[in-house]
């Protein structure tokens, strides 16, 4: 194998080796058995990722104009809407403000062009329910034959159907609290054409009904169901309605793939945040990767923000490049690093 290949695991040479073994570990944001130590996430990924977003919430240094926005959104209770390039900074604004206040953990809704509304507020698992009233029926026929019991208290009964509900970020942040909750609705802007009016009764009202609840809240001891949270915690839910005491910092965040409907715009304080300077990447990449990484991928910053200025490219991409340029330690090191870092808009 000469020098130039030794950095390859894989040698397209059509005979079996060992190589995998040399395989470095995996960059932090792609490290998935560290999840065997930590608590399952609303989403599954959630967890993996809060130490690099704690870090990067410790550091983070806002400018003057997003910092007045944010306390805007603060004191006048409304969501704030961040828009700016993939990299910017945006997510990181929510975790900056949950760390800094004692929050807690950030409540992430990461929207997708199928995303309703629903999905954000609450979910009712119906067919596991009606499994399981099927087959406690079954139960109770069968301990009526042999002169048994009767399937009472059956996880199908009225009085279990908070069992099957789950709330979901949003849903979980407008539960009733003296703190406010963050909650980081993510990339809105990927979203149908639906989702942006939907959303404005729930985030002018600060409530929200659960009809599955709401129909059967006279036959529920006290009108009241526990349920889950995003989080996995149980909590009460009364009447079939969540009511919030403490409007959540809402922080929208849009990639400006698309604009607004007036009434959205008009019920946020909107900030747009500009391409990340040199210092705030060297930031983010010192979250992820600690400082060695950042300081041997100096010029791999410089160069990304050259390129940045007339190309659309993402932060994700340098942090890929430098960990790949540093743990693997190719000869064509440049030559990789723009290979990794693509342009995600077409040339002009």
């Amino acid at each position: 194998m000469t020098e130039s290949s030794e950095w390859l695991i894989y040698r397209g040479a059509g005979e079996p080796h060992g190589g995998i073994d040399r395989l470095p570990a995996p960059p932090p944001w792609r490290d998935f058995a560290s999840r065997e130590a930590a608590p399952a996430g609303a989403d599954g990924s959630q967890d993996r990722r809060l130490g690099a977003h704690r870090h990067l919430a410790e550091l983070h240094r806002p400018g003057a104009e997003e910092l007045e926005m944010i306390n805007a959104a603060l004191y006048l209770r409304r969501p704030l809407l961040v828009t700016g390039s993939p990299g910017a900074g945006k997510s990181t604004l929510a975790h900056s403000v949950a760390y800094e206040l004692g929050l807690g953990d950030v409540l992430r809704w990461s929207i997708v062009s199928r995303s309703t509304l629903q999905d954000g507020l609450y979910h009712y698992d119906a067919i596991a329910r009606l499994q399981d009233v099927q087959i406690a029926a079954q139960g109770a026929r069968g301990a009526a034959a042999e002169g048994g019991g009767t399937a009472a208290g059956a996880p199908g009964a009225v009085e279990g159907i908070g069992s099957y509900i789950r709330l979901g970020p949003l849903g979980t942040a407008l539960l009733p609290s003296d703190t406010p909750r963050v909650v980081l609705i993510d990339e809105l802007d990927k979203s149908d054409i639906d989702l942006p009016n939907d959303l404005l009764n729930v985030l002018e009202e600060g409530e929200f009904a659960i009809p599955e609840l709401e129909r059967i809240a006279d036959r529920l001891p006290g009108g009241e169901a526990q349920v889950l949270t995003a989080d996995g915690t149980r909590v009460t839910v009364r009447d079939g309605r969540v009511r919030c005491r403490a409007f959540p910092f809402v922080v929208l965040t849009s990639n400006g793939e698309r604009d607004f409907p007036a009434p959205l715009m008009r019920r946020c304080i909107h900030l747009e945040l500009g391409r990340p300077d040199h210092k705030r990447l060297a930031t983010f990449v010192r979250a992820h990767l600690g400082d060695e990484a950042a300081r041997a991928g100096d010029d791999l910053i410089a160069h990304f923000l050259e390129r940045s200025r007339s190309e659309l490219v993402a932060a994700d991409q340098l942090l890929n490049a430098i960990y790949l340029t540093d743990a693997a330690a190719p000869p064509s090191r440049d030559r990789l690093a723009d290979l990794l870092i693509q342009r995600l808009d077409r040339p002009r």
